[in-house]
């Protein structure tokens, strides 16, 4: 079984996004920052705020849903505002995270929920905004095994990646949905953008609930790729319980998609 995750950084490296998610192959597909568009847009909008400018893909999990037509997919909307066409025009844009399984796997519980806040409906708001968490149980038809896995984008800070004491309520509320949902002695990945150093305590918090980090532990120092300038090179991280068997796992360099590197791991349950 392959797992990827990205942070997709709104699509803004597309069509090759797209022509990368084809190519993994992978039975699930895990991507951050990710748009939908909930009336009729085209194709890009922009972001606007004090800290950056982006353009976007207007509905990223649709362009997706597209290039990958025999997947499952499921979107989760943090907030939602406006964003801005060519003319300067605003249109409505919401923001969250996704995952697509393979169509022939059988998803036979999911839970989505927040993590940090409630859905914001009225604008993108000053940070931290709200962000959601998606976990899902799989079942593969031919063995009848099944194991968890989920994914989130962590809490964004202008001023860092450093444990904050909202970081640290995520953190509670992150290891209490775990704590719900994954069954005893059941197989369980969680991957995504966390938004953190490695020294943080929710990595302690993680391992103290039998979570190991494969970013770190496997020696790879860095998740970005060079269209991110700034020196800080950790944001995203894979953990997998003793019950899964990794067989690969790789953080590529290349090809550049996003400004974070992608995560792919092989794995047997």
């Amino acid at each position: 079984m392959r797992l990827a995750s990205l942070n997709a950084w709104g699509g803004q490296i597309w069509p090759d996004l797209g022509d990368w998610a084809q190519s993994m192959q992978a039975d699930i597909l895990c991507l951050q920052e990710v748009t939908r568009a909930p009336e009729p847009s085209p194709d890009w909008l922009s972001y606007r705020d004090a800290y950056r400018e982006l353009d976007q893909r207007a509905d990223l999990f649709a362009d997706i849903s597209r290039v990958l037509p025999d997947y499952q997919g499921q979107f989760s909307a943090a907030t939602r505002g406006m964003l801005e066409n060519s003319q300067r025009q605003d249109v409505a844009s919401e923001h969250g995270i996704a995952f697509w399984v393979r169509r022939d796997l059988a998803i036979t519980e999911t839970l989505q929920c927040f993590i940090h806040g409630q859905y914001r409906h009225d604008g993108w708001g000053e940070e931290p905004v709200p962000r959601t968490f998606q976990i899902a149980r799989i079942c593969e038809p031919a063995s009848g095994k099944s194991y968890s896995f989920a994914h989130l984008h962590g809490l964004r800070d202008p001023e860092g990646k450093r444990d904050t004491q909202a970081r640290k309520a995520q953190c509670d509320a992150l290891v209490a949905v775990i704590g719900q949902f994954v069954q005893p002695d059941e197989p369980f990945i969680l991957a995504g953008d966390f938004n953190l150093l490695p020294q943080s305590a929710t990595f302690d918090a993680l391992r103290d609930i039998g979570l190991t980090d494969l970013v770190t532990t496997r020696g790879h120092p860095d998740t970005r790729t060079t269209l991110y300038s700034k020196p800080q090179r950790f944001a995203d991280y894979l953990l997998v319980s003793k019950q899964v068997n990794v067989t690969e796992f790789d953080v590529p360099a290349t090809p550049e998609v996003s400004d974070h590197r992608p995560m792919i791991l092989d794995f047997e349950v």
